[in-house]
């Protein structure tokens, strides 16, 4: 003989229910807050390859070794904005035979959102140039 419910209906009962509805809000906010984390880190990492490459057009318009000159410059290029100081480069001392002098090129760039990156080189120039 099968078994049945007193009042002859079957189902869940109303605590079963609401531990099913626990569980599944409780899955449901993790992938939220997974999604949210790929979400910021995918639109970092987009505004990092932006900047770099405004960094890479900004360091490959740089005058030529025989025009770069110490000094600054700022600006503005693809709503980003950005600073390059070119200065001697910090040395204990350059021989008075040397051909080339080492400048510093500094260039800072900001975005919009305020994410900023910094890039060093050193360029040389030829000693009359100075």
């Amino acid at each position: 003989m099968s078994r049945r419910c007193s009042d002859g209906e079957a189902g869940f009962t109303l605590i079963e229910a609401l531990v099913a509805l626990a569980i599944v809000a409780t899955v449901l906010a993790s992938i939220a807050a997974v999604i949210g984390t790929t979400v910021r880190g995918t639109r970092s990492i987009d505004q990092r390859l932006a900047l770099t490459g405004t960094a890479e057009t900004l360091l490959a318009s740089i005058p030529a070794r025989d025009l770069l000159k110490p000094g600054r410059q700022t600006g503005e290029l693809s709503g980003h904005r950005w600073r390059i100081d070119v200065a001697p480069t910090r040395l204990a001392q350059i021989p008075p035979t040397a051909r080339f002098i080492p400048l510093t090129v500094n260039l800072r760039l900001q975005a919009a959102g305020g994410a900023a990156m910094q890039f060093t080189t050193v360029r040389l120039v030829p000693r009359g140039g100075e």
